[in-house]
């Protein structure tokens, strides 16, 4: 049960319908809705199973995001960008430094699933995250 439909039910019981208190309770109802509605989409994709898979060369940036750190890989085949809040731990970082990877990301290309990253040349496997 949400917030608002408690406090609703609350105050219908105690018969005390105050006007602040029924827009508060309306104001509670709508941003759950507009938090709902937000994160609905990402979750289906996430049950469903619908997600992209990009490989190819690519590049390891590390960049500080707020107070910590996060890793961006840039796709060089497609040109796109993703961004990762676990680090790999590779032997070298940046545009000089190609890999190949494959990353798999939701269907709006927004959140990032899980990544690996192969040696370039060799294709062996240096890091996997999921």
């Amino acid at each position: 049960m949400t917030g608002a439909t408690g406090y609703f039910i609350y105050t219908y019981i105690n018969k005390e319908f105050v006007l602040f208190d029924v827009v508060k309770a309306i104001g509670i109802f709508l941003s759950g809705t507009l938090l709902l509605m937000m994160t609905l989409p990402i979750l289906k994709s996430m049950l469903l199973k619908e997600y992209d898979v990009f490989q190819g060369e690519c590049r390891v940036e590390i960049a500080p995001f707020g107070r910590g750190t996060e890793a961006i890989f840039n796709m060089v085949d497609i040109g796109e960008r993703f961004t990762f809040s676990d680090i790999p731990e590779l032997n070298a970082y940046g545009k000089s430094v190609p890999y190949y990877c494959k990353v798999t990301v939701s269907k709006d290309h927004l959140y990032g699933i899980d990544y690996k990253i192969f040696d370039a040349e060799s294709h062996d496997l240096l890091i996997k995250i999921k």
